[in-house]
């Protein structure tokens, strides 16, 4: 597992971005525009993953 320091950026009142790696996305296939889940896991951890209908 790679690890990668990111910044987080304030973009709004109540928005936050975090940038992610081009690598990550072309590992995943993910898209631009693309649906997903951040989940708190607690413990300062969050899961990000790709949005699935139901």
């Amino acid at each position: 597992m790679s690890k990668h320091t990111l910044k987080l950026t304030k973009t709004s009142g109540y928005s936050y971005t975090v940038v992610i790696p081009k690598a990550f996305i072309d590992k995943y296939g993910w898209k631009e525009k693309q649906k997903i889940v951040v989940e708190d896991k607690g413990r300062g951890r969050l899961e990000v993953r790709d949005w699935r209908s139901r």
